[in-house]
């Protein structure tokens, strides 16, 4: 071959820009060491879990063991525990137990309503049926949540429109005979606890729904079938096969209505009488009462609870199947 013919291939052939060789070196270096790679990756986001939110947690909780001066209102930096015995009486107490039955009971009313719900949804339809079912479950999630806090507290008003229909049907017997019980009635369905149920009920629904219906889609139809030909009732089959492999999906909602009860407080001080929660004292005593130790203390009681119920649902084997 020539040495003009070769010169002119030389020529012809594409040459990398200059512009080009760090990024090709970079990457020549990054594809050699995945573990730089990772590193990279998971860098940043572990930085912000780890001293972003982690840290500024425990600088939270730290404060619960400082103490607070009576006269002058400042944070006294002296280690102590007397935080954590105030916890321990009577009406500390009352608001921890009254707290967690409440986020029992939302959650235990959400796992009833949601799964006949998330299974009819993940066997029964597809295409535009479904996307309208999850319109409907996620159509309350698109508006502002105070502004659905409202619209319960009118709903639930003595002049509202479950007052008006109960009239209307002549049930207003039974209305006033539910508000008159002791524990969970008042003046009105806005001014009870019985309000204050229904309105977390319907808040947290969409977070128990949609986990189960995740988890109920991912049970193969064979596993069904098979059962069926082997001679499993209906009722067998939901025991033996589809609450087992559903049971993720319903710890999964679970934690988030529970977590989400423990520490709301804008729900009971709307909807509601006077009694208090665990969100509404720990949001007093860090902004009324300017007590951030003591809220710090409180702090801790829902973390303790959470932690509690997932050590008892691991325990339980909830989350085998993951």
């Amino acid at each position: 071959m020539s040495a003009p013919h070769s010169a002119s291939l030389a020529m012809s052939q594409p040459t990398a820009p200059l512009s080009y060789r760090p990024l090709r070196r970079l990457s020549t270096l990054l594809y050699g060491r995945p573990r730089l790679l990772l590193a990279i990756l998971l860098g940043p986001p572990l930085l912000w879990l780890g001293i972003i939110y982690v840290g500024s947690l425990l600088m939270l909780l730290s404060n619960a063991f400082f103490g607070l001066d009576e006269f002058s209102g400042q944070i006294r930096h002296e280690l102590g525990l007397q935080n954590f015995v105030a916890l321990l009486r009577a009406e500390n107490l009352d608001v921890i137990l009254r707290t967690v039955g409440m986020s029992l009971l939302v959650t235990l009313a959400c796992a009833l309503l949601g799964f006949p719900i998330a299974y009819y949804m993940a066997r029964y339809t597809s295409g535009k049926t479904r996307a309208l079912f999850y319109v409907g479950i996620m159509l309350p999630l698109w508006s502002s949540y105070l502004v659905r806090v409202y619209a319960w507290k009118l709903i639930l008003a003595k002049e509202g429109v479950i007052s008006w229909l109960a009239d209307t049907l002549g049930l207003d017997w039974l209305l006033d005979a539910i508000l008159s019980l002791p524990v969970i009635g008042g003046p009105s369905l806005s001014f009870s606890r019985i309000g204050t149920f229904i309105v977390f009920v319907y808040v947290w629904l969409p977070f128990m729904i949609l986990p189960i219906q995740a988890a109920v889609e991912r049970i193969p139809r064979s596993l069904l079938e098979a059962s069926g030909d082997l001679g499993a009732t209906p009722t067998q089959t939901f025991h033996t096969l589809i609450l087992p492999l559903a049971l993720p999906g319903v710890v999964a909602g679970s934690i988030f209505t529970f977590s989400l009860t423990l520490g709301d407080y804008i729900i009971p001080g709307i909807i509601g009488n006077s009694t208090m929660y665990i969100g509404q004292v720990v949001y007093m005593q860090q902004g009324t009462a300017g007590n951030l130790p003591f809220a710090a203390a409180f702090s801790l009681v829902p973390i303790l609870i959470i932690a509690i119920y997932l050590t008892i649902a691991k325990r339980l084997g909830a989350f085998d199947a993951l």
